[in-house]
């Protein structure tokens, strides 16, 4: 079971390499992960963007432009496009996100006549590994579904299960966050999650809520307000009710836990990596180990 991030490369070297398309890669953080994997074996890259302003930065930082496959691409949504077709067409097995916005990249993405469409939901699962908490958290979904129906929840769970399956977990227990852990009639978010949690649907998972974030991470805050629930506070996902709330406690994590981290979105045609733009070159890196993982 991979209970730290930093197993990803080691796990990720272990498979044949693959290769990433990276739409809009003139950006130094973008870059420096594409290296490093490339230099692990991880993966190869394909890059769209500004062929003059990717040499410059890779020369700057002591790397062979002619290491690398660039494809000249002037506007974002022009990355975007032909990074999306590098996929379609079979000469990547990745796609990632540059220096652009997620709205210009996931267009491309969902095109329905030149996307990765497959039919099913497409959504983000995000990794964090904090110091105090001794595994790997998956926080669901903080970046693609705004206001999800319970469909639609659903769709977004079993996605997460089947990547946190491949990280060697074979029954993860999943917390259904919510405002308190209470059902509410007048509160969606609870109805929903108490009907997520009786599903058949879910019978390779332990799914448990409505439930308060801290009875889904804290053992002690479990005993300290008697909450009856055997699998609470020590969860391998946390299922957010909206995108506001995933992206919240994702970006606490980062800068008031100081949790290294890894995401990716599922549902497509291939893996995408998709973290942000501020993220740092590791976590870009350890986005495209997990990646590479799928």
């Amino acid at each position: 079971m991979v209970k730290q991030l930093s197993q990803l490369i080691e796990l990720a070297k272990a498979k044949d390499s693959v290769t990433v398309a990276v739409a809009q890669a003139a950006d130094k953080e973008v870059l420096e992960a594409v290296v490093n994997a490339q230099k692990e074996g991880i993966a190869k890259a394909l890059l769209t963007g500004d062929t003059e302003k990717i040499s410059a930065i890779l020369t700057e930082m002591g790397e062979n432009p002619a290491d690398f496959t660039v494809i000249q691409a002037s506007s974002d949504e022009e990355c975007a496009f032909k990074a999306v077709e590098q996929v379609r067409l079979g000469n990547a097995n990745i796609l990632m996100k540059g220096l652009l916005s997620t709205g210009t990249f996931m267009k491309a993405v969902i095109n329905r006549d030149t996307g990765l469409r497959t039919g099913k939901t497409i959504s983000h699962t995000m990794f964090y590994e904090a110091p105090s908490y001794g595994k790997l958290l998956c926080l669901t979904d903080g970046g693609m579904n705004t206001f999800p129906d319970l469909a639609k929840k659903a769709d977004i769970l079993e996605n997460a299960i089947e990547v946190v399956k491949k990280l060697g977990i074979e029954k993860p227990t999943v917390a259904c966050v919510c405002g308190a852990e209470n059902v509410d009639p007048k509160v969606q978010s609870t109805l929903d999650a108490d009907e997520l949690s009786k599903m058949e649907r879910f019978n390779d998972a332990i799914v448990y809520g409505p439930v308060g974030l801290d009875l889904a991470i804290s053992k002690e805050a479990v005993h300290h307000k008697g909450y009856k629930n055997e699998n609470a506070g020590y969860a391998d996902i946390l299922l957010v009710p909206t995108y506001e709330v995933g992206n919240g406690i994702g970006k606490a994590m980062t800068y008031f836990a100081g949790a290294k981290s890894a995401g990716i979105v599922v549902g497509a045609k291939a893996p995408i990596v998709l973290v942000s733009r501020s993220d740092n070159a590791e976590t870009k890196l350890l986005s495209i180990a997990l990646a590479a993982m799928m």
